[in-house]
């Protein structure tokens, strides 16, 4: 049978890069991971071993260090925006850049006597800021901003019932439960002239504020109302994929021991879960393109 070469990137992956910025004896640091995958004209590598049309990996990530020291690092999104133009526009054989950025947040450690550390820091929980830019040689980019672990529980405001019950469903209908998730959410931009910075904060601003404010009848339609209300209020966002696995508490049943558990104690469960998944658009938002890719 015919055998043909498909559809092929290569890059590098997870390339860590602290940047320090020291400003008159108070440091502020830049925590990031950088991964970049390149297309183009690549067939004869695959089917000669012909390496004329790569930049090695190598290169990619050395690229990665002497543009944050070149450049700085500010916004995720402009860093990857700058290195995913950089391979396009540097390298004939290269005609589409994907760079995908995680950025881990350090607080100050509070000393006694100031206000907060000048060079000493401390992890920040688990939350995660993340970006993926593409782009291509006719020009077109497209940037998708996100976070993830984000860990959110309301302890009451949540109720599940009047779901389909079968043979094997054990699951009671609760008119108050505890609802937790940890939030992975990821938004389209219209265009690649953002204020990223401003539009993270804002975004998770109204993911927060929406998960706390709604009533839930599920945690569908609590996904749903945090996709809504980002579209509402953030003009330069056109979609919100968001992925909320249910981290369940249950109820502990105390009666063995004589007593009562009026809604206090409960076990928290990892899994199995449920694992709800959905997209809120912009019913005007022009084509994705390869933007989810």
């Amino acid at each position: 049978m015919p055998v043909v070469l498909g559809a092929n990137r290569y890059g590098k992956a997870e390339t860590r890069v602290l940047r320090v910025v020291r400003d008159d004896g108070v440091h502020h640091i830049k925590d990031i991971n950088v991964s970049s995958a390149l297309s183009g004209d690549m067939d004869e590598v695959h089917l000669s071993g012909d390496n004329a049309a790569v930049l090695p990996t190598d290169t990619q990530k050395n690229t990665a260090y002497a543009f944050a020291e070149r450049h700085g690092v500010h916004e995720i999104e402009d860093f990857a925006l700058l290195l995913a133009r950089h391979y396009v526009d540097s390298q004939p054989s290269i005609h589409h850049a994907r760079v995908e950025i995680e950025e881990y947040f350090w607080d100050r450690i509070p000393l006694r006597g100031e206000a907060a550390g000048r060079y000493s820091f401390v992890r920040s929980g688990g939350e995660v800021r993340t970006c993926v830019v593409h782009h291509d040689r006719d020009g077109t980019t497209t940037v998708v901003s996100g976070l993830k672990n984000l860990v959110v529980l309301n302890s009451t405001g949540s109720e599940f019932h009047g779901f389909i019950e079968d043979e094997y469903t054990t699951l009671r209908p609760t008119r108050d439960r505890v609802l937790a998730t940890e939030v992975s959410a990821r938004w389209r931009h219209l265009s690649d002239g953002s204020p990223f910075g401003a539009s993270y904060r804002e975004v998770r601003r109204c993911l927060l504020e929406a998960f706390a404010t709604t009533h839930s009848l599920s945690l569908q339609q609590t996904l749903y109302a945090m996709g809504r209300q980002v579209l509402e209020e953030r003009d330069e966002v056109c979609e919100v994929r968001l992925a909320m696995p249910n981290k369940h508490h249950f109820l502990v049943d105390l009666s063995p021991f004589a007593l009562d558990n009026p809604g206090e104690v409960f076990h928290a469960a990892d899994r199995p879960y449920g694992l709800i998944e959905g997209a809120v658009l912009d019913e005007n938002a022009p084509d994705a393109g390869f933007a989810w890719e």
